[in-house]
Parts: C-alpha cells; sequence; structure tokens
C-alpha cells in the first residue's frame, strides 16, 4: 500500500538525518525531494506545492522552539501535514435512516459492485445492522450475476427486477420492500460507463433525487492516475457526494491521486478496499494511512483487527493445554486461521512499523502457511493429537504426503515445539497466548 510513495518520501527525509540543525538550505533541499517523491507518485503539482510550502514553513518555524534531532522533526512535521491532508480524523458513513438508503457511484471497472458486497458484510458484521443490496446496473446482466453470487455468499438480499430498464422504478420498490421487512440499510449499486458522459451523469443525478439517500459514495480505483481527480470533480459537480472510496489500494499503486482527490473536492475519504475478500475493507483514519507512507506501520489497526477475531473462551482451552502440555497440531492450526482471517500478509506485515524495509526485496504471499497446513494436513488424527509421537518413519510418510522433504518436516515440528514451550512460559504467567510463526 502506498510502497512507491512510501519509498521516495523516506529517502528525501534521510537528507536530514546526521544534519546539526535545521536551516533553510538543508529543509529546501529535503522539501525538494519531498515534492519530487509526490510529484512522481501522481500527486498534481498545487497539491504537492502548497503541501511542501507547509511543511517548510513549519519547520522553519518550529526549528526556533524544539530541540530535536533535525530529522525526526521532519518525520513528525510530514506526517501532521500528511494526516491534515487527508482529512485530520476518520469519517462516520451516515446509516440514520428507516432504512437508511446508501448510494454508490463511479465508473465501470472502479470496483462499485465488489464495495457494494463489501459495505454490505462491514455493516451486517461489525455494525450489527440487517441490509439489502439492490442490482441497479441494469445494462450489464454480468453486474447483477456478481452482485447476487456476492449476497449469497456473504448471506444479505439482492434485490432485482428482471426485464425493468427504470433504475430509478427497481430502487424505489428496493426502498419500499426494505421498509415493509423493517430493514435497517439499503444499498443501491449503479451503472457506470468507461468515461464520464451525459446519459450516466443524468441517470445517476435522478436516482439521487428521487431517492433523497442519506449517503453518497463515489467509488474510485486508486490506480487511475491523474484521470481519477477529474472523474471526481465531474461526479461531484452533479452530485454533490459525501465521501470517496479508494478500491484496488493493495495493488502496486503509487497512492499519490488518492491525496489529490481529497485536496480537489474537500469530501473525506470514508473506506479504502485492500484486497478481493469480503472482509479487506478498512474505515480510513488519515493519521494512521500518513504512518504507514512514512514507513511507520499501523499498530492500532494491527491490535484491532486481532481484536475481532480473539475467541477469548478459545483463549481459556488453549491456555489450559499449554499448561497441561496437551496443546497440538489441531490447536495450532486452528490459531493459523485465526491469523488468516486478519487479512492478507502483506498487509498486515506493512502494519507493523519497521517491517516494510525487513521484507522490502521479498514476495510476501498469502501462501506463507501453506507448507505448515499441509504437513499437518498429511498426519493422521492421533498424530495431530499427539505431536510426541512423530518418529523417524512417520515423518517420512508426512514428508511424503505433503510434497515437502524431510528435513521441512524435522523442521518444522523443531519450530513448533520451540513455539510450544515459549507460549507456554507466556500462559503460565496469565498473558494471552501468543500467535503462531510463519514457515521459513
Amino acid at each position: 500500500m502506498f510502497e512507491s510513495i512510501s519509498s521516495k518520501i523516506e529517502k528525501a527525509l534521510h537528507t536530514l538525518r546526521g544534519k546539526g540543525s535545521i536551516t533553510d538550505i538543508n529543509v529546501a533541499e529535503t522539501v525538494k525531494e519531498v515534492r519530487k517523491a509526490l510529484l512522481d507518485a501522481d500527486v498534481s503539482y498545487p497539491v504537492a506545492k502548497e503541501f511542501t510550502d507547509k511543511v517548510k514553513a513549519e519547520a522553519m518555524g518550529r526549528n526556533v522552539i524544539q530541540s530535536i534531532e533535525p530529522g525526526q522533526l521532519m518525520v513528525k512535521i510530514v506526517h501532521e501535514k500528511l494526516t491534515e491532508l487527508m482529512g485530520n480524523a476518520a469519517v462516520d458513513i451516515n446509516i440514520k435512516g428507516t432504512p437508511a438508503i446508501i448510494l454508490i457511484a463511479g465508473l465501470q471497472g472502479s470496483g462499485k459492485t465488489t464495495f457494494s458486497a463489501k459495505l454490505a458484510h462491514y455493516l451486517k458484521t461489525k455494525r450489527n445492522k440487517s441490509v439489502m443490496l439492490v442490482a441497479g446496473d441494469v445494462y450489464r446482466p454480468a453486474a447483477i450475476s456478481q452482485l447476487k453470487t456476492l449476497g449469497e455468499q456473504i448471506q444479505v438480499p439482492v434485490f432485482t427486477e428482471e426485464g425493468n430498464m427504470n433504475p430509478i422504478d427497481i430502487a424505489t420498490k428496493a426502498v419500499r420492500d426494505a421498509r415493509l421487512k423493517g430493514t435497517n440499510v439499503v444499498i443501491v449499486d449503479t451503472a457506470g460507463r468507461l468515461a464520464v458522459d451525459e446519459e450516466m451523469m443524468n441517470e445517476i443525478s435522478g436516482l439521487k433525487q428521487s431517492l433523497n439517500p442519506q449517503e453518497t459514495l463515489f467509488v474510485v480505483d486508486s490506480m487511475t492516475g491523474q484521470d481519477a481527480v477529474n472523474t471526481a470533480k465531474a461526479f461531484n459537480d452533479r452530485l454533490d457526494f459525501d465521501g470517496v472510496v479508494l478500491t484496488k489500494l493493495d495493488g502496486d499503486t503509487r497512492g499519490g491521486a488518492a491525496l489529490t482527490i481529497r485536496y480537489s473536492v474537500q469530501k473525506p475519504i470514508k473506506f479504502v478496499g485492500i484486497g478481493e475478500k469480503m472482509d479487506a475493507l478498512d474505515v480510513f483514519h488519515p493519521d494512521r494511512m500518513a504512518s504507514r507512507i512514512l514507513g511507520m506501520g499501523d499498530v492500532v489497526s494491527l491490535v484491532e483487527r486481532a481484536q475481532e477475531q480473539y475467541d477469548e473462551e478459545e483463549a481459556r482451552k488453549i491456555q489450559k493445554k499449554l499448561i497441561h502440555n496437551e496443546y497440538n497440531f489441531e490447536d495450532f492450526l486452528s490459531q493459523i486461521g485465526q491469523v488468516k482471517k486478519m487479512g492478507s500478509m502483506k498487509d498486515l506485515i506493512g502494519m507493523i512499523p519497521g517491517m516494510d524495509k525487513l521484507t522490502k526485496n521479498v514476495e510476501i504471499t498469502d501462501d506463507a502457511f501453506k507448507p505448515i497446513e499441509s504437513m499437518i494436513g498429511s498426519m493422521t488424527p492421533y498424530e495431530r493429537r499427539n505431536p510426541s509421537c512423530l518418529n523417524g518413519s512417520r515423518k517420512q510418510r508426512i514428508a511424503a504426503g505433503s510434497g515437502h522433504t524431510i528435513q521441512d518436516v524435522n523442521r518444522f515440528v523443531k519450530q513448533f515445539e520451540e513455539t510450544r514451550k515459549m507460549m507456554k512460559a507466556v500462559s503460565s504467567k496469565g498473558k494471552p497466548p501468543r500467535m503462531p510463526m510463519r514457515h521459513r
């Protein structure tokens, strides 16, 4: 996430490290490099210039009153100004209404349909709301089929009306149906085009006027660059939308357009899509995103994700098993499952301060646990429950069955035993068990 802009800004700030004090000359050098990093990352020139001018003025002003190391001071100031640029604080979605109506707008291919389903899943699982999805893209049968499939996947009803080519009529009927059923939130997916055109804008404007939604969200593909800024302006001129959603932020995106959109339309970024799974949706926190851009990680979000997957009763069982030396491969596999539910490995590693540098040249994939899972999967139920029974012949069979070498199996078993000892030591002190290690 924002890998390009992050590495370039970090390199720019490095020029101040080791300097005895802040001066006009070294600040000017640093600010010039920061501005270049922003421009290279697709931030528009007016935004980059205003941002770096503020950083420079702040740095020179604070230098008089603060005796902090120059490099640290500049990082602190850049973090503050990045947070300010992206909106200072998270802005909640408005879901007050009977039902609350959320209108989704954007170009074709921006990820509107997938986001609609992700938002429904988020509201259902994290906000405890009953949700209905509405298939309002009447021009693309594939969009309706996709929404139906996603709705089934997250167990959220999808309102469709086959043959009806009037999206306003469909949405109006859906809202009426939701009101009768006592549904809390209605999310209306709409048609998009490959480019902004009058027909599309008239249609989406008509939908907003007829539905009077509590929330209108503009969905934009983070990888579309400066074109996304012009599109956002066009939609905002007609819709006066309430917030922006950035999709595909997990890709190799330069990320600068996202910063420019927030600045250009003065509307908050409310959500970011960080993967393909239905739970790969995050509320946008400007301060946390600024930390990640500067390579400082995002421990708060990491802890929140861990807490969401934390099962207190299961943790007590694990702790009891550890104390009595009964912790086994099945328990270990269960904990791996909880870690995987937290999100993609690449995203999780990006939340740990400093880990992005350590893993810079390492390919991080979601297959990190596959070797462990395949070895445990090749064990018999008895072996999974009794790790101490693994002798040479059993390990040979596990290696052959999982497609690994006997050395791989020995290494994993040794790591498992070491992890179990450490977890037992922690559990004996009354602290929660640690997460399992990754296979290397």
